[in-house]
């Protein structure tokens, strides 16, 4: 949903197939633990890994940033904030987009930009069934973490955080597995992915990508139930516990000019955050929520949106 959008291949490609285009690097064998298979250190902070991933069979790439004082304290573990992408866009927006590194520099938390592939939707896709769909989900969650562990003396404690398709992400890992993160923070996700219009939307992204849409989760209605077990709204009762902020503007009228595509997405994107956020409510469970006149989906009001929640994301993340 970011509008920046890299150049890929415009092709059409069965839903596996172009998947694995945005991919660097070799083939992992099945049975295979994910590993690193090249590191390129772009400052003392800031690393780009390689991973070949079982999850996805392909590489892709991730970036970490280390806290002030890594490289000193070579006995200490570290919690993760995992900072999602956008659609449309790539691992490195976080840090091209924002002042993200220095932001939080001193605040002891490793911070994991992984890849989520060419649509930005990271999620376990259906691909009609067949075995071998990439699960985007088991590879950030799981393959990424085991490697920061291993390498990066990552602990247990961790936070998810993203904008747009990431926001969606962000707040999908949290209810699909309670108890993994402290905190999660949505800035413009879509949060509600059955709401009216909700499905078109997730299908023009596919589609952007020249993807077939129902590789996603299939059918919004003859595949429900998978929508639903992907869906923020429908496991919001598996949020209870986790530290939650939520931020939407309400896009036109925008005091945004410039970006008049913006500024509708981002309306596009208004009801249905309301009508999550009202869930949490009936559940009972509590969230930090920043509702915004006008705006647009762009990374001036994510950054932002970002720097509020952080007490928030801390929190979840513990003593750091």
């Amino acid at each position: 949903m970011p509008l920046r959008r890299p150049t890929r291949r415009n092709v059409l490609l069965t839903a596996t197939t172009a998947l694995a285009s945005a991919a660097v690097g070799g083939t992992p064998a099945a049975g295979d633990s994910a590993r690193i298979t090249a590191t390129t250190w772009l400052d003392h902070r800031t690393v780009d890994l390689t991973v070949a991933s079982p999850a996805l069979g392909a590489s892709l790439p991730v970036r970490v940033v280390t806290p002030t004082g890594y490289a000193t304290h070579p006995d200490r573990t570290w919690p993760v904030l995992y900072l999602l992408q956008g659609a449309h866009d790539d691992y490195t927006s976080w840090t091209r987009e924002t002042d993200v590194s220095d932001f939080l520099a001193g605040r002891g938390v490793l911070v994991v930009m992984p890849s989520s592939g060419p649509t930005g939707i990271p999620t376990d896709w259906w691909n009609y069934g067949m075995s071998g769909a990439p699960d985007y989900e088991r590879f950030q969650v799981d393959e990424v973490m085991a490697l920061l562990r291993q390498h990066f003396r990552a602990n247990g404690r961790r936070a998810v955080a993203g904008v747009s398709t990431g926001g969606y992400g962000a707040l999908a890992f949290a209810a699909r597995r309670p108890g993994v993160f402290g905190a999660a923070a949505s800035y413009s996700g879509i949060l509600d992915t059955t709401a009216p219009g909700m499905p078109t939307v997730a299908g023009a992204i596919v589609a952007r990508e020249s993807l077939a849409p129902l590789a996603l989760w299939g059918s919004a209605l003859f595949n429900r139930d998978n929508w639903n077990q992907h869906n923020p709204y429908a496991l919001a009762g598996a949020l209870a516990g986790t530290a939650l902020y939520i931020a939407q503007g309400s896009g036109l009228p925008s005091s945004d000019f410039g970006n008049l595509e913006g500024a509708v997405l981002e309306g596009t994107l208004w009801s249905q955050a309301h009508r999550f956020t009202r869930r949490l409510d009936a559940l009972g469970i509590p969230a930090q929520v920043h509702f915004y006149n006008g705006g647009s989906h762009a990374w001036p009001y994510w950054q932002q949106e970002f720097k509020a929640s952080w007490p928030t994301l801390a929190a979840g993340l513990g003593p750091t």
